[in-house]
């Protein structure tokens, strides 16, 4: 990867090196959603925190390393999105700013569907990563968190413990993890590196963490602490892949 040597150039002289960019392209947890607050019994209202984003803290750690290179950030994550529609917006929403890495993270929406739209997912994907790359920019595919794998108590009767109990179907059958798999499968193919925060995320659950209770909408938002992993581990990615 070519990114951090672009960052670096930049901070050593940036008279004479552009300002790097970096798009983030995902749904809602890139977008900057944390919790949900229900309206009525079939509406939901959205918590913005655009300061506690993964991509944020990201910038920040960047900043201290390298703190004459001035990195631009592309938020191009929508509430909602799957990678189909991630597809269908890529070239506004990404490359039209000629990103020189995109960071794709899309699971959390797909697998919703259970595996009946797994490849809808691989189609979708393939696709976004065959554009960037045929675009000139780099790219990582950053899995997603867990979901929550039960209904809390802390989430009222209605629609938001409805959702809560089909995601805790699709992250508990098994569902989840085979499109993380699909994912990091089509990655390999198209040698793009991974940063494999679901792992982590795996790991955690192995070791008894509780998963439900690390999202913030104790359905398929992580915490803002949880962001900074996301931040730390695609830093490290970015680093490890020099």
């Amino acid at each position: 990867m070519k990114i951090m040597q672009l960052i670096a150039e930049r901070n050593r002289d940036p008279a004479n090196h552009k300002i790097p960019t970096i798009a983030f392209l995902g749904d809602s947890v890139t977008h900057g959603v944390f919790e949900l607050i229900p309206i009525g019994t079939e509406r939901i209202s959205e918590v913005f925190d655009p300061d506690a984003v993964y991509h944020r803290l990201l910038k920040q750690s960047l900043g201290k390393l390298y703190p004459a290179a001035s990195v631009n950030i592309v938020n191009a994550g929508i509430s909602g999105n799957s990678a189909a529609k991630g597809l269908a917006r890529l070239e506004r929403d990404v490359l039209s700013h000629r990103p020189d890495l995109t960071v794709v993270c899309f699971g959390l929406n797909d697998s919703q569907k259970g595996l009946n739209g797994l490849g809808d997912y691989t189609a979708a994907m393939e696709e976004i990563f065959c554009r960037i790359l045929a675009a000139g920019s780099e790219a990582i595919f950053l899995t997603p968190n867990m979901m929550a794998t039960e209904v809390s108590e802390k989430l009222p009767q209605g629609i938001l413990a409805r959702i809560a109990a089909h995601t805790a179907q699709i992250q508990n059958g098994g569902a989840m993890d085979a499109y993380m798999e699909a994912g990091r499968e089509l990655a390999a193919k198209y040698r793009i590196p991974v940063c494999d925060v679901y792992a982590k995320w795996k790991a955690m659950q192995a070791s008894g963490v509780n998963i439900t209770e690390r999202l913030a909408n104790h359905i398929n938002h992580p915490t803002r602490e949880l962001h900074r992993l996301f931040a730390d581990s695609l830093l490290e990615t970015m680093m490890k892949n020099i």
